[in-house]
């Protein structure tokens, strides 16, 4: 696409979740007056390339991805934050349709980790209205290829119930993005019951990503090697958010809620009847119990886990626990965490063509309101 399309798009830029966690104290006054910030890393030339066209039986099906990374870089100018090398990591519209082509994706669900919960209001406010507008603004431009998921400043929940409704109402969104903590407090904390239901109200699916385990990270446990302030601290922050939202009683406050986690919902999954075993075993440490076993919300439809599992049996788990209808395809894009999320799905024994079919599009269709 041309750099004046990109500008017109919404600057749109595609990049990784690796920021700094700092709101820089002085906004600049044109930082959401230039639709154009960044585009030259927005645009791109046009590259030939095959499209693959997922068929099963017989059938051309729409295959959505939940989980892909993006930044609004008129956004990204108020955000501390050192931008990284070209690559995916900067990759242009034109590279980022063309992988999609080869990976047999056909829609991208885009979302930005909120990393701005530490922001004041008055700048929270400035920045989630530039991302909001821009980002509906890019989804609009390629309507049959990307969907956005709205942002809110959670450190405000009464602002982000109106950023939420005025993004559902006027620009369109379908979800909301979270992380797994909102600046050090658990998202089951009634201070965030006006955000939880005004996205029940409305209806929206709300995707949480995590922001990884800060809390844990002055007491040094998760350095030395091997990155495990992202490898285990990603999923267990998920999991920490999810057990929270069961065993506080936000899933039974708000029964309408629909939440898809990153990361196959964290390790929630893999051990929850631990999870059930603690109302036997130590019923005096549990407090209200919940309405239901901790594993029943798995299959109720409040919590979705996307595919990021690795391996076939981590897929198989994961429906196990979770049933097919609350799993859906997501890859970490532009992160390589799974280079053919299509063909893994493909591949997996013992998946029906309904299955498949379900978790590499059906069910993301529905949730996301998009056209099968």
């Amino acid at each position: 696409m041309s750099g004046e399309h990109a500008a017109a798009a919404g600057g749109i830029v595609f990049t990784d979740c690796e920021f700094t966690s700092s709101v820089k104290a002085a906004v600049s006054a044109g930082a959401s007056a230039s639709a154009g910030g960044g585009s030259a890393h927005a645009h791109g030339h046009a590259h030939a390339h095959k499209r693959w066209e997922v068929v099963i039986s017989g059938k051309r099906i729409k295959t959505i991805d939940v989980h892909a990374h993006c930044i609004v870089p008129d956004a990204a100018k108020v955000i501390n934050h050192p931008l990284e090398a070209p690559g995916l990591l900067w990759s242009n519209v034109g590279d980022r349709l063309a992988h999609m082509d080869k990976s047999g994706v056909d829609v991208e669900a885009l979302s930005i980790n909120p990393y701005w919960y530490r922001a004041d209001r008055d700048h929270a406010e400035q920045l989630i209205k530039v991302q909001n507008e821009q980002l509906a603004g890019f989804c609009a431009g390629h309507p049959d290829r990307f969907v956005g998921f709205a942002t809110a400043a959670l450190q405000f929940p009464d602002l982000a119930a109106q950023q939420i409704e005025h993004a559902v109402k006027h620009l369109g969104f379908k979800g909301v993005g979270v992380a797994g903590s909102c600046a050090g407090e658990d998202l089951a904390n009634p201070k965030f019951h006006p955000f939880w239901q005004k996205c029940e109200e409305l209806g929206v699916l709300v995707f949480m990503h995590p922001l990884g385990t800060r809390e844990l990270e002055p007491s040094g446990r998760l350095g030395g090697n091997g990155l495990l302030t992202n490898t285990i601290g990603n999923p267990l922050e998920t999991t920490i958010a999810l057990s929270h939202l069961i065993f506080e009683g936000t899933l039974d406050r708000f029964p309408g809620l629909k939440i898809c986690a990153a990361h196959g919902a964290g390790f929630l999954a893999s051990y929850a009847n631990r999870s059930d075993a603690v109302l036997r075993v130590f019923p005096e440490r549990v407090g209200t119990p919940p309405k239901l076993k901790p594993t029943q919300y798995l299959r109720n439809g409040q919590i979705i886990a996307d595919t990021i599992m690795f391996t076939d049996e981590g897929i198989r788990h994961l429906i196990a626990e979770m049933g097919v209808e609350n799993v859906v395809m997501g890859t970490d894009y532009p992160f390589p965490w799974n280079t053919a999320p299509v063909e893994h799905i493909m591949s997996v024994h013992g998946l029906s063509d309904a299955d498949k079919i379900a978790i590499l599009g059906g069910t993301a269709a529905k949730l996301l309101g998009i056209a099968e």
